[in-house]
Order: structure tokens, then C-alpha cells, then sequence
């Protein structure tokens, strides 16, 4: 049951004893403060490594063709390497079960006009899959589909940024745009997070671009992303599998590094995750031993408080109050200045992060941040903490028969 007697008696305690109700609290108080500082800025390191990827697929891989650096099965060093349509088929036959998405690529740059405005910019021959891969988000229409493929449709898709230089204020979907002397129906307009050099790309169905710029089924690189179950060490190992077999297939020697080049997303996680796994560890163990120091601290006021109460705990006894409710009114006592202090200072520790979280920018410290479950966590364990500092010595106390506590010096 609720006693309002018992509590206004706490508040009352709480504000006449004012300079040691504060020195607990700023114990609690500093601790949240510096705990949610340190892990605001790991955090914010962790938003710095993982906005090096881009909003690119953190699964992918991508396979360049090259020239061969060494002779090899009677075949010489030089050798240009062409990928095909049918390598693409080649890997997915052989490794279907591993690939989530698959995209050859073909790039032209062309020379864009509309009703009299102009200017240059890529063309990527691709297949549907790239929407995932590149992680682009449709704005108007609709992207490249299999018909498109299929039939080799003359149909193209504009970033954001061709849109604003080109069309204006004019509605592109449905209308036709002139690439390089040919028109294309532009049935979609697409947008990327990564900004302006990602939203000034015209997309085109890959077998439409191989046609008319070049009439062959000739690529120039593969692009393709992982099934997104691997770990790191798994996704290297499953893209050096593919190195092998496209050099058993192309006749180039297991040691020429040039022939098939490879760039795996994998690594790059890899080095990341070790590096966030170990920053996290460092905060922990820093974040924790503030926490400990934190309840040292409020320990050995609690101890003190309860000390210098004795008398007053022997007066208690002496006018009939019983050793639970003497033991009540100092743990929720010490639970109420625990809980108010560590409020304050997770207000604080993230009005810091705030205020201060542009400028660390330089210091490649993104967007710090707290997760408010984490801090809120560990002002429990001060509260709980704060209640047993409190509680074991408060015991003891109120076992003291009221003579003996009333003679404590």
C-alpha cells in the first residue's frame, strides 16, 4: 500500500540532509554521464566505419577482366581477358546456391539531349538485380524488368540528378530522350543515397546497350552479391573459389594477379568488424569501470549515511518502529537520489553528444549517438547497487537494540 506518511518523511529527510543527498547523487550522476558519453562516441565511430561502404549491397562482389601477366599453357603473357554472357551463366551454374543477386555490366558514356537541353553522362547496361545490388530506390515509373532484357527494349531508367538538368519541372516518365543520336523511352526515375555522382547514371537493359553500342554479348564486368548468411571468412573464401574456376576456364595461371581481378566487400567487413569488435570491448571495459567506480562511490556514502543515522535509528526503535520499516525508509531513501542522479546524467551525457556531435565530424565520429536501453540499463544496476549499499548496513542497524544506538558516537 501506498503510505503517504512514509514517503513525505523521505522527501523531508532527503531535503534537510541536502549537501549529503547531492554528494550521493553526483557519484550516480557522473558516472551515467561518462558512460553515455564513451558509448555515444563508439557508436559514432561504428556510423563512420559502416558509412565507408555506401548504401551499396555490403555483400558484393565485383570481377574484372584484365590482361594475363604470365605465359601460360602455351598461351601468352599480354592476353586480353573478354568476359561474355555466358560467364555469367558459367558462375551461376556453378555457384547458384551461394549467389543472392547476379548483374554483368556494360558502360558507355553518351551525350544526352531534350527539347534543347543537354549534357553527358554514363550509361550502364544492366539487369534487373542491380536495383538490389546498387540499392537504388524508384522515385517515378518503374526500373528494368527480364521483358526488357528479353526483347531488348530501347527503355531507359534516369538518376534524379539527369532529371532536375534535363526535364525541369517537365514529368519524364513516357517521354523520350536522345542518347547519342538514338531515343530511349525513359520509363522510371531512380534515386541514391549516395548522392549526386550515383543519381547522374542512365540505366538501359544490358542486352539493349550490348546491341546497338557494340553487337556483341561482350561485358565488362560482373557484379554480384552473396547469399547475406556468410561470414566474412566464408564470403572470401566462397569469391576465391569463383577467382579459381574463372582462371580454369579463361587458361590463366593460378598466380597471374592480373588476368581477373576481384573486389570483395567481405574483406572490407571483415577489417571492420574486427575493428568495431575491439573498439567495443576497449568501451566496455573503460564504460564498466566507471560503472564500478560509480558503485564503490555510492557504496561507501550509503555506508556513511546509515553510520551517521544510527541515533536516529535507536530514537526509531525506542518509539516502536519496526526494523522493516527503519530498513524501508533508507533503501528507497538511497533508491530515489540513485535514480533521480541517473536520469540527470543520461539527460546530460546525450544533450552532450548533441551539442558536440557536428564537430567531432573531423574526427571521423558520425551521428554519435546512445542506445537509451543500454544506459538505462546500467542506472539499474547503480540503483541496485545504491539499494544493497543501503540495505546490508541498514540491517545490521536496525538490529541494534535502541540503547546501544542511542549511546553510538
Amino acid at each position: 500500500m501506498f503510505d503517504l506518511d512514509l514517503w513525505r518523511e523521505i522527501f523531508q529527510s532527503i531535503n534537510k540532509n541536502r549537501t549529503r543527498s547531492l554528494l550521493s547523487g553526483f557519484t550516480v550522476t557522473f558516472a551515467i554521464l561518462l558512460f553515455t558519453i564513451l558509448f555515444g562516441i563508439a557508436n559514432g565511430l561504428k556510423n563512420t566505419f559502416k558509412e565507408a561502404f555506401g548504401t551499396d549491397a555490403n555483400n558484393s562482389i565485383v570481377i574484372f577482366a584484365g590482361r594475363t601477366s604470365q605465359a601460360h599453357k602455351g598461351l601468352q603473357a599480354g592476353r586480353k581477358i573478354q568476359f561474355k554472357n555466358e560467364d555469367r551463366d558459367f558462375l551461376i551454374d556453378k555457384y547458384g546456391d551461394k549467389i543472392q543477386y547476379f548483374t554483368s555490366k556494360v558502360n558507355k558514356n553518351v551525350s544526352a539531349s531534350f527539347r534543347g537541353e543537354k549534357n553527358s553522362y554514363e550509361v550502364r547496361g544492366v539487369y534487373p538485380e542491380y536495383m538490389f545490388i546498387e540499392n537504388n530506390v524508384i522515385k517515378d515509373g518503374r526500373y528494368i524488368n527480364q521483358n526488357d532484357i528479353d526483347k531488348k527494349t530501347k527503355v531507359v531508367v534516369i538518376g534524379r540528378v539527369v532529371e532536375n538538368e534535363l526535364f525541369y519541372k517537365v514529368n519524364p516518365i513516357g517521354k523520350y530522350i536522345n542518347l547519342s543520336g538514338i531515343s530511349y523511352k525513359i520509363v522510371g526515375v531512380f534515386t541514391d543515397d549516395e548522392g549526386d555522382n550515383e543519381e547522374k547514371i542512365i540505366y538501359m537493359p544490358i542486352s539493349t546497350t550490348q546491341s546497338i553500342y557494340g553487337n556483341n554479348d561482350y561485358v565488362d564486368l560482373m557484379h554480384l552479391t552473396y547469399n547475406p548468411e556468410m561470414n566474412s571468412d566464408q564470403a572470401l573464401a566462397f569469391g576465391n573459389s569463383m577467382k579459381k574456376s574463372l582462371k580454369e576456364k579463361f587458361d590463366v595461371a593460378r598466380s597471374d594477379q592480373r588476368a581477373i581481378r576481384m573486389f570483395n566487400m567481405a574483406q572490407g567487413t571483415k577489417q571492420v568488424d574486427v575493428m568495431t569488435f575491439s573498439l567495443t570491448i576497449i568501451i566496455l571495459v573503460i564504460g564498466f569501470g566507471t560503472l564500478i567506480a560509480g558503485i564503490v562511490g555510492i557504496s561507501n556514502i550509503m555506508i556513511f549515511i546509515v553510520k551517521e543515522r544510527t541515533k536516529e535509528i535507536g530514537i526509531r526503535k525506542a518509539l516502536g518502529a519496526s526494523p522493516r520499516s527503519i530498513v524501508s525508509i533508507i533503501l528507497i531513501e538511497s533508491i530515489i537520489i540513485t535514480a533521480i542522479a541517473g536520469y540527470i546524467g543520461l539527460l546530460v551525457g546525450v544533450g552532450v553528444l548533441e551539442y558536440i556531435g557536428p564537430s567531432l565530424e573531423v574526427y571521423f565520429i558520425k551521428d554519435p549517438g546512445v542506445n537509451n536501453s543500454l544506459v538505462i540499463g546500467a542506472t539499474l544496476t547503480l540503483i541496485i547497487a545504491g539499494g544493497l549499499a543501503g540495505y546490508l548496513p541498514a540491517k545490521k542497524a536496525s538490529k541494534i537494540k535502541p540503547i546501544v544506538a542511542l549511546r553510538n558516537d
